[in-house]
């Protein structure tokens, strides 16, 4: 026999609109609502089980925290610089995600115009740092080409191993 496990919602917080980007993906391919943080509190009962985006500064999940006293999250996405796929134990570790919450990551990219405060200093202070360097490894110099000209790396490719994840947890023998 088959059962399908349900999740209630796609629930997230954006700065830039990477975040708000992949969450409508995510809402296309599982056929989830998808709703703001702020949105799920009108249109979610405390307790529902959700799936958790939020974008990354200094490994913190925005949002992760204020969601948790709220719902019960089955899974977590950090939307951030780094390639899809990193840093994934020094993100669960800031954040203090369970071991058996399922996180990944997925690169967002950056819109410098839409930063403001502390997050638009500490990202001129990165690049300043970075550029300052006489030697770079390729990872530097890909880390300050994304900090100093607006890129967006959003894309269903950097999806794939939620949607992995989800389509098993769905189908359920």
């Amino acid at each position: 026999m088959i059962t399908e496990k349900s999740y209630g919602a796609i629930v997230y917080t954006s700065n830039t609109g990477h975040t708000a980007e992949y969450a409508k993906i995510l809402g296309t391919k599982t056929g989830l609502p998808v709703y703001t943080l702020n949105e799920a509190a009108k249109q979610l009962q405390k307790g529902t089980e959700i799936i958790y985006l939020g974008w990354l500064f200094a490994n913190r999940i925005k949002g992760y925290k204020k969601a948790t006293k709220t719902y019960r999250i089955s899974a977590v996405c950090g939307i951030g610089l780094c390639d899809t796929g990193t840093a994934i134990p020094a993100i669960r570790q800031a954040n203090a995600v369970p071991d058996e919450t399922p996180l990944f990551t997925m690169q967002g990219g950056m819109d410098k115009p839409k930063l403001r405060g502390i997050h638009k200093l500490m990202i001129h202070m990165l690049a300043k740092g970075l550029s300052s360097q006489k030697e770079r490894t390729e990872d530097e110099e890909r880390m300050l080409a994304l900090l100093t000209h607006d890129q967006n790396y959003v894309s269903e490719e950097n999806v794939t191993d939620f949607m992995n994840w989800f389509n098993k947890q769905t189908m359920v023998e």
